[in-house]
């Protein structure tokens, strides 16, 4: 199922929704310039588990270049299918989850469902060399909120059966539910296969935000639901 709108309106303008947006958009552009540079911009911005785990990796880094991949990967994309699938479903999901918290908490609240997504990918997967980028972990967590928040409100999806494809109206409850069983099987098999980025994909790391985004909805205590 592919998300279309949600059915849930928000009353106030996402502004920081907005310019996470904004932000991610023009680091993709800049992204675009770099040309062959973009390996080592992704192996310095992104998360590298082995970069944590491994001392004689590690003692290369400072705390400091350490530190900055758990704030700047959130904002990295590795290709136009990874910005536009990420940045609409945060459009989709994120303006509901800022009117319950309010600008500030979830500003608070994305950053630090991003880190724990980090955390729980490096874990998962401890000696990969291989960077990982998105906002997905991120946005995994915003989607937990949302599921929690709004478990009734109505999604409409894209469903394709076979050579046909169809519209659905599907409750949040249903539509992410189903969309965690789905990370929840493929990171089963991520650790099967002796990895934590099975297919390419960072599974744990959804699955570390969205139980990340539900705990710290409960910390912060949304103004409204």
């Amino acid at each position: 199922m592919i998300p279309i709108r949600d059915v849930n309106p928000s009353r106030s303008t996402p502004i920081v929704n907005y310019l996470i947006i904004a932000t991610c958009v023009i680091v993709f552009i800049n992204e675009l310039t770099l040309g062959p540079a973009i390996r080592r911009f992704f192996m310095l911005y992104g998360i590298v588990p082995i970069r944590y785990i491994r001392p004689d990796v590690a003692a290369h880094f400072t705390f400091t270049s350490q530190l900055i991949p758990f704030f700047s990967a959130m904002f990295i994309h590795g290709g136009w299918l990874h910005l536009i699938g990420n940045m609409w479903t945060l459009y989709i999901f994120g303006d509901n989850v800022e009117y319950a918290l309010g600008h500030l908490r979830y500003l608070v609240f994305y950053i630090l469902s991003g880190i724990i997504a980090s955390l729980i990918h490096i874990v998962t997967n401890p000696f990969s060399p291989v960077p990982t980028v998105g906002a997905s972990g991120a946005i995994a967590g915003v989607m937990g909120a949302y599921m929690f928040l709004y478990p009734r409100a109505k999604i409409l999806a894209l469903v394709p059966i076979f050579f046909f494809i169809t519209f659905v109206e599907v409750p949040a409850v249903i539509f992410i539910g189903l969309w965690f069983i789905l990370q929840f099987y493929s990171g089963t098999l991520s650790i099967i296969a002796g990895s934590g980025a099975y297919g390419g994909i960072a599974w744990w790391a959804h699955i570390g935000g969205f139980i990340g985004g539900v705990i710290l909805l409960k910390i912060l205590k949304p103004r409204y639901e």
